[in-house]
């Protein structure tokens, strides 16, 4: 732990091990950590409180709108904390100070006034967290404004009535705010509302998972942390805040939802209390515990509150414990400390303030269950186990002796149907593997200011030496030695511990542009089978038409990241990186021309300065139809390489060391079957 870390835990309260034998944490740590938090923003508000200026690279939105983020974020988590102590306000002036920002902020004539809704996007977003937190606070704020600011504030939020918003998660600001005005007298559409929910059913993807927008048909390739810090947070809090208004029966389908998708996230935790570094927008960081809290403050029934609590806790001690707060209190853009290429053209500095929402629980009363009852074992730290998540098409796999969880994607690439443009991909998507112990590299130092004071988004995969992925991705590479993209993929299955998918070799060059013989590049099927820390990763080219150069062969294993340059051992068959800490990356060749590597790194990944990662290549060109096996680990204490025994050129016998065996098909039909753009 740094200096920063170190300052942070010794102010923070005595540890109660008996109540919380996991983390140690209590009520009181959570309520210490957001006092601090908005201490330390305060500092950096305009004088009549309706900005805040956080230091940092501006977003496209512009400096006024990052203002604004400021506040709505902020208030999100001064409504929680205000709340949740019935308005005893430990910090003196939380509810003067928002209401303050509120009245100066929707005065057309202030200085200090709100871009509108109507000419600033990103407003929307911040108008929804706005009216949330006016909900929870009502009668310490709202209730205790004036007339006429009353007025002003109903006049800005109106904007959204009829507006036009994304087609993803965007359409719950709009409900979330409607909400918020149909309960004070306020404007509102009800054909919004219908909207809202319609296109939420559509993005239903099973199992309590969502899809986050994209107007394509099933399987669903959109999953990423948005399914549960907004996906299942706004439905139930739109019930909340319409009471008896609700439409009869939605929260109870939105409760059975959120029951059924906290059973599949709780196998996405390490032990550490680290989630899963997967999806965009991962510098919210905290907020992945929201869904947790939503659990039980909208009666899902799906975890005990003793093990909800240790989860959340958990999650938020583990970013505590690695200085996800620098030096003056702020929360920097970053997974932990500041990361610069973790950044995306909607990130200003304020961003990472959606954290605010892991904080819903303070909503909970100190006398509730939730911080009353004993803290009870992680799934991974009751035992090693292979979990199906159908919906985003991930097998995960979850090792108690390093806590560790690891998940397989045959899925997710966040591409909208027909989509074969070949355009790089947000490696926090196509990747085919994640876990809670190390993330994927980065490219660039993510989006950048131009002369005009413009956000031009990155290519961050593009920007990676090479040009193009490696870590924990699968490529075919072209003449001068470029790794293909994965992005749209087709899944195949996904059942036990395998899974499979199918996607076409692209080359992208740009952002807008791509090698014009991508559409008829070679079909790569692939598959994972994981056991404990392993994954054996089956590769098989289908066909190389028209002579197409791009043949060799690179299977990537994961980028081992710390502080100080991890050590690495290679042979011509397996490649070993070993952090200082004891964890460990290997890949190792098991069937086929393949022959180990192993490429260094800084500054690349979330997980520290340094990053090896370990792969397997062949040097010279892939016949169709062949197969090429690799073994892929990530732990501590690893057993022995599993081996593999060729039954033809679709049916592989993996053997593993502990004797038990699984038998893998790469050719499943897919299931619904269409074309996927391939």
């Amino acid at each position: 732990m740094t200096t920063a870390g170190t300052l942070a835990a010794h102010s923070l309260p005595a540890p109660d091990h008996v109540l919380s034998p996991y983390t140690g944490w209590t009520r009181a740590h959570w309520e210490h950590l957001a006092d601090r938090m908005l201490d330390a923003v305060h500092r950096h508000a305009t004088p009549r409180q309706a900005l805040i200026h956080l230091p940092g690279p501006m977003s496209a939105s512009g400096h006024h709108s990052d203002g604004l983020e400021g506040y709505a974020r902020t208030f999100l988590l001064a409504a929680f904390r205000i709340a949740g102590a019935r308005g005893a306000d430990s910090t003196g002036a939380l509810c003067e100070r928002y209401a303050e920002g509120l009245t100066a902020g929707t005065d057309p004539a202030s200085p200090e006034r709100w871009p509108r809704l109507s000419q600033c996007g990103q407003a929307k977003v911040e108008a929804a967290s706005i009216a949330l937190a006016l909900h929870e606070t009502r009668p310490w704020i709202w209730d205790r404004l004036d007339a006429r600011v009353q007025s002003n504030v109903v006049a800005w939020l109106a904007e959204m009535v009829g507006a036009r918003v994304p087609d993803n998660n965007w359409v719950w600001f709009q409900a979330i705010v409607e909400a918020f005005l149909r309960s004070v007298g306020g404007p509102w559409q009800p054909a919004d509302i219908e909207h809202t929910r319609d296109r939420t059913e559509a993005w239903y993807a099973g199992s309590g998972w969502y899809s986050d927008g994209a107007d394509t048909p099933a399987p669903y390739r959109n999953f990423d942390h948005y399914s549960g810090w907004a996906m299942q947070l706004y439905p139930l809090w739109y019930c909340r805040m319409s009471g008896e208004l609700a439409e009869p029966g939605l929260a109870d389908r939105y409760r059975l939802r959120l029951r059924a998708y906290l059973t599949d996230l709780q196998y996405l935790v390490g032990a550490d209390g680290a989630p899963l570094h997967q999806g965009r927008s991962l510098t919210y960081r905290y907020a992945t515990a929201a869904p947790f809290w939503c659990g039980l403050l909208f009666d899902a029934g799906a975890l005990s509150p003793g093990l909800t609590r240790r989860t959340a806790s958990g999650m938020l001690r583990h970013f505590s414990d690695r200085d996800s707060l620098d030096e003056n209190g702020l929360l920097p853009l970053g997974w932990y400390a500041a990361h610069p290429p973790i950044r995306q053209n909607y990130s200003g500095p304020a961003s990472p303030y959606w954290a605010s929402k892991a904080f819903a629980g303070l909503l909970l009363p100190a006398d509730h269950p939730a911080w009353t009852a004993d803290e009870e074992p992680l799934p991974v730290e009751r035992g090693d186990f292979v979990r199906t998540l159908h919906a985003p098409g991930w097998i995960a796999s979850g090792t108690r002796a390093d806590g560790i969880v690891r998940i397989a994607n045959h899925g997710t690439d966040h591409a909208d149907h027909g989509d074969v443009s070949g355009h790089a991909y947000d490696p926090c998507y196509s990747r085919w593997a994640y876990s809670t112990a190390a993330g994927p590299e980065l490219g660039g130092p993510g989006p950048v200011a131009d002369s005009h004071g413009i956000t031009r988004p990155a290519t961050p995969d593009l920007d990676l030496p090479g040009g193009g992925p490696l870590d924990s991705h699968v490529a075919l590479l072209d003449a001068e030695g470029r790794p293909s993209h994965r992005r749209p993929l087709l899944r195949l299955a996904v059942e036990g511990p395998a899974a499979s998918s199918r996607h076409r070799a692209r080359w992208p060059q740009g952002p807008d542009t791509e090698r014009p013989e991508s559409a008829t590049a070679p079909l790569l099927t692939t598959a994972s089978v994981l056991r404990g820390p392993w994954e054996v990763r089956v590769v098989r080219v289908d066909d190389i038409p028209g002579g197409d150069p791009g043949t060799r062969l690179r299977i990537g294993g994961w980028a081992l990241a710390h502080s100080q340059p991890p050590a690495t051992e290679l042979t011509t068959s397996r490649a070993v990186a070993l952090t200082s800490d004891g964890l460990r990356a290997e890949a190792a060749a098991l069937y086929g021309p393949l022959v180990a590597g192993i490429r260094t790194s800084s500054g690349r990944t979330s997980y520290g300065a340094h990053a090896a990662t370990v792969y397997l290549h062949t040097l010279q060109p892939v016949r169709p139809g062949e197969l090429h096996i690799a073994a892929i680990a990530l732990g501590r204490a690893l057993p022995p390489v599993p081996a593999v025994r060729v039954l033809d050129d679709a049916e592989v016998q993996i053997l593993w060391p502990d004797g038990h065996s699984d038998v893998l098909r790469l050719d499943r039909p897919p299931t619904p079957t269409h074309s996927e753009g391939l």
